[in-house]
Parts: structure tokens; C-alpha cells; sequence
């Protein structure tokens, strides 16, 4: 899966009433960033309990507080059965299978449920909240499955499964990764189960923290992969002795979406100075019109940039949100509400991989016009040393062609269906969650085209010599044969796609570029 590592594996998140952003949530997700709650959430949560507290006594019933769950709701419960009715939540909602889904995404849906106990609106103890954060220094992963959650409420059995490791029940993974009962992690790492309170259950499960967290991790990557489908482009056109005046500032000016001009400036930067694109600009050149995967580039991938922008927009609304049913407001009422609903979450993970979709189909069609010889211009069959004997790249074309089939499989959208739960109580839910986990896939599979379309651009621009690449698109070439070897005879070409993928998910290719360029947009 993408991920990219930012070193801040020695730094403190505060953890208060306010919004986290999005560095923070990456920066405890990937690099095992320690978290501490403020003086502001702890009083925030004791000021909140004390509203619980007091609703625990009244006769009127509670939701959450002295009533069942769900359509169990019209059942009242006494209190000296609510401890069980709090732990009996958190035992039978656990009950996900399927796969482990992956550390990064566990830690993300961690710390965001631990965000949402800050704000004070969920009426936790502050000792519960104290315990989440504990367990996310200690680096105790609690083992959460593919399937379960519906995106409505939230996503119940991921974040049960959370729940259940800070009773001391399930399966965990240590810092190690070892595989471990919780209550041997939890005593190892002398933390102590928690014993839940009224509402405590329910406040630790009511919440779309999977969901945000892979939006947030995905919003991250794609930030990152748009610039190495930009470098992937330029380096095409350059191998296909294409034109970059398309890419001009005033061309781009006549349609003016934001992440068009971006991604047009990128391309202009990319292949400032290069001696390929020079060779061909004077006047016996009839190359004034290129094919659309190469001319309309900045369309296409500009269409994406601003697709994540629209994600980041509702990511960021949604990070500053309390999800939880009941709520509880500053005048001590308690509250039902329909917050937990994922539809906005889902929504723009769904949307999002349309774009990784297009974005990789445009980039494998480049891909397969360098390896045709009928529309190269002059690069030999498939890039093939001695073609016939040599079959060059002409599989690694077809590995795409695999990869973008199941993209646009991806691309169909999760939140069109519903299926109704809860004996008709829960009747419309948003499954989000299978979004988020569709987005992911797609993310992969996006960094694996990208890549392999560098990869057969680089062997076409070695293939040009004596023509050099521009500086910024040699310095990627010279990145690229830090790893993988320039053209010759066939070989094992699978690591060598492993290779050019490792280096587009760590953005070691579009840092090369960065080096002549200037940061990329």
C-alpha cells in the first residue's frame, strides 16, 4: 500500500477540543507519533461526565445511558445491569472478520476516536480517554477485520474491536507486530484495562474514524502521486518528441480550473531546457497536434488535483466534527442525532477513485504508444534491444492493462448501495467503510501504472541518445538507474517495476525533479 514516511516518529501531538489536522493524524498513523491530551480535554470530559452522571440517576430514560442499542433501544435498563450493558456492546460489536486491515489505517481510527472523546461531547471519563492514548504511545494495535463496518453508525465494528483491546480482551499486535493476547500486551506495557461507565461503549464506537482516517491517508498519497503522474507525462512527451507549447501559461489561462494550471506549470518545468524537445521545434516539424493522453495531460490530471481538493474540503469539515449519538451539548443535554451517518465521508472516497482511475488509464495509453513502432517515431518495437528475439516492455504494458481494468471495477461507486440493519432501525447506511477500503486498492494500483509508465519513458529517453532529457527529467533517468539498469537484452523485469513503484511511494523520483525544478505543484 502507499505510504510515505515523514520522520516524525519523536514527535508529540496535542490532543484537545480543537480540530487535529492532517499532518497530525499521518504523523501518528505512519511514523508513531505519541499523543497527549490537553489540560483542555481533560476538562472538557470531566465537565461532560458529569452531565451522564447526573442523567444516570433520573428515572426518564437515557439513550445510550439506560436503554438497549439500535432497535433495542425501547428497552430499559436498571442500573446495576449497565456496566454489563457497556461491555456487552463492545463484546457482541465485535464481530468483524475477514483479513487484518492494516496498521497505519488502526492507528489513524485511534487517534480520530480519541479526537472526538476530546472535544467533550461524548461524556467519556477522562481515564478512558487517557487509556486510548496510552495504548497508542505503548504501540499496541488492536487486530481489526476487512469486513464489518456499514459506514452508519459510524463504522461500529472496527472501532468495537478498539474497544474490545482496551478492556483487555481480543488480540492485539505489539510495537514488534508480534501477535499477542491484549491482557499479556496490557500488562507487559503496565497498562490497565479499562472499566466502562455509562455510555462508554457506545461513545467508543459511534464514529466514521475509519472511514476519515483512510480518506486522510489516501488525501496524503494522492498529493504526492498527481506530481509523479505529471513527471510520468513529461517524461512521455519528451520520449515521443511531443510539444509542450500546449502547456503554455496563456493556453491554460483560456479554462481556468486551478488544478489544469498546476499541472500544466509542472509540465512546462519538467521539460524546461531539454535538448530532446528543442531537437524538433523548428520549421520541418509537423508535430502540432499531439494524441490527447499526451496533449490533454494537464486536463486530465488537473481534473484530479481538484477532485482532491473537493476531499480535502470535506476531510477537513469532518475532522472538525464530534460524531457521536447521543451527543452531549454544553447545556448538559444529551442529545440523539444522525452525525454518524458516513454519507459526506463516503461520497468523496468514491468520487476520489474515479480520478485514480482516469489518471491511470491515460497513463498506461502512453505507455502503449511508446511501445508501438507505428506511433513512436523512431523508437525500435516495444523498446526491445534486438525485437523479435527481445520482447522489450511489451508485458509490463499488459501489467497495466491488468491494473487499470480493476481501477475502473474500483471506480464504481460503494455509497450507491444500502442495506438496511438493525431489524429496520438502521434502514439507509452510507458503506463507507468499503469505499475508504475500495479507495486504497485503487491508490496502489495508481503508484504501480505511474511507475511503470517512468519506467518505459526512461528506457525510451535512454534510447534517444545523443539527444539528452531536460535536467529535471535526467535527474529522475539518473534516480531511476540508481535502482534499475539502463537498455539491454530482456530480463527479469518484475523487480525492476517493484523497483520504479518503491521509488514513486517514497517520492524519491519526484524529489529527483524537485532538485532542478523547485517544488512541484
Amino acid at each position: 500500500m502507499v505510504g510515505m514516511s515523514f520522520g516524525m516518529g519523536d514527535k508529540n501531538i496535542l490532543v484537545g477540543p480543537e480540530p487535529l489536522t492532517f499532518d497530525q493524524v499521518v504523523a501518528v498513523a505512519r511514523d508513531e507519533a505519541q499523543v497527549t491530551l490537553t489540560d483542555e480535554a481533560l476538562t472538557a470530559m470531566a465537565a461532560s461526565r458529569a452531565h451522564i452522571d447526573e442523567m444516570a440517576g433520573r428515572s426518564t430514560p437515557v439513550y445510550g445511558v439506560s436503554t438497549g442499542f439500535g432497535a433495542l433501544a425501547t428497552r430499559h435498563i436498571a442500573p446495576e445491569l449497565r456496566a454489563k450493558l457497556q461491555l456487552n456492546i463492545v463484546r457482541s460489536h465485535a464481530a468483524g472478520s475477514g483479513p487484518e486491515v492494516e496498521r497505519e489505517v488502526v492507528r489513524a481510527l485511534m487517534l480520530l476516536r480519541l479526537g472526538t472523546l476530546a472535544t467533550g461531547r461524548t461524556g467519556v471519563q477522562p481515564t478512558t480517554a487517557r487509556a486510548l492514548a496510552a495504548l497508542l504511545n505503548a504501540g499496541i494495535t488492536p487486530i481489526v477485520h476487512e469486513h464489518g463496518s456499514l459506514g452508519c453508525s459510524g463504522d461500529l465494528a472496527p472501532l468495537a474491536h478498539v474497544a474490545l483491546a482496551l478492556i483487555g480482551e481480543g488480540k492485539v499486535r505489539d510495537a514488534k507486530g508480534e501477535l499477542r493476547d491484549t491482557a499479556e500486551a496490557l500488562a507487559e506495557a503496565r497498562l490497565a484495562p479499562v472499566t466502562l461507565a455509562e455510555k462508554e461503549g457506545l461513545a467508543l464506537l459511534n464514529g466514521t474514524d475509519g472511514m476519515l482516517g483512510m480518506l486522510v491517508l489516501a488525501i496524503r498519497d494522492l498529493r504526492e502521486l498527481f506530481k509523479a503522474a505529471d513527471l510520468a507525462a513529461a517524461m512521455t512527451v519528451e520520449a515521443l518528441l511531443g510539444t509542450d507549447r500546449v502547456f503554455a501559461a496563456d493556453l491554460q489561462e483560456l479554462r481556468p480550473h486551478p488544478g489544469q494550471a498546476a499541472s500544466a506549470a509542472n509540465l512546462r518545468a519538467l521539460l524546461a531546457e531539454s535538448s530532446i524537445m528543442e531537437s524538433h521545434r523548428g520549421p520541418d516539424c509537423t508535430r502540432v497536434q499531439d494524441a490527447y493522453s499526451l496533449r490533454c495531460a494537464p486536463q486530465v490530471n488537473g481534473a484530479a488535483r481538484d477532485t482532491l481538493a473537493h476531499a480535502e474540503l470535506v476531510a477537513g469539515r469532518e475532522l472538525a466534527s464530534a460524531v457521536d449519538n447521543p451527543v452531549v451539548l454544553p447545556d448538559g443535554r444529551v442529545e440523539s442525532n444522525g452525525n454518524f451517518h458516513g454519507a459526506p465521508v463516503a461520497y468523496v472516497l468514491d468520487f476520489l477513485a474515479i480520478p485514480v482511475a482516469d489518471v491511470a488509464s491515460m497513463s498506461e495509453r502512453r505507455t502503449d504508444r511508446m511501445l508501438d513502432k507505428a506511433r513512436s517515431f523512431g523508437l525500435p518495437p516495444f523498446l526491445a534491444d534486438d525485437p523479435g528475439v527481445d520482447s522489450g516492455h511489451m508485458i509490463a504494458q499488459y501489467t497495466q492493462a491488468a491494473i487499470v481494468s480493476e481501477l475502473k471495477r474500483l471506480a464504481a461507486p460503494a455509497s450507491a448501495d444500502s442495506i438496511p440493519s438493525s431489524a429496520m432501525q438502521e434502514d439507509h447506511v452510507s458503506m463507507g467503510w468499503n469505499a475508504a477500503r475500495k479507495l486504497r486498492d485503487a491508490v496502489n494500483g495508481l503508484a504501480q501504472v505511474v511507475a511503470i509508465e517512468i519506467l518505459t519513458a526512461a528506457r525510451a529517453l535512454d534510447l534517444r541518445a545523443p539527444l539528452r532529457p531536460g535536467p529535471a527529467t535526467g535527474a529522475v533517468v539518473a534516480r531511476l538507474r540508481e535502482r534499475v539498469p539502463g537498455p539491454g537484452p530482456d530480463r527479469y523485469l518484475a523487480p525492476e517495476i517493484a523497483a520504479a513503484t518503491e521509488l514513486v511511494r517514497d517520492g524519491s523520483l519526484v524529489a529527483a525533479a524537485e532538485a532542478v525544478t523547485g517544488p512541484l505543484s
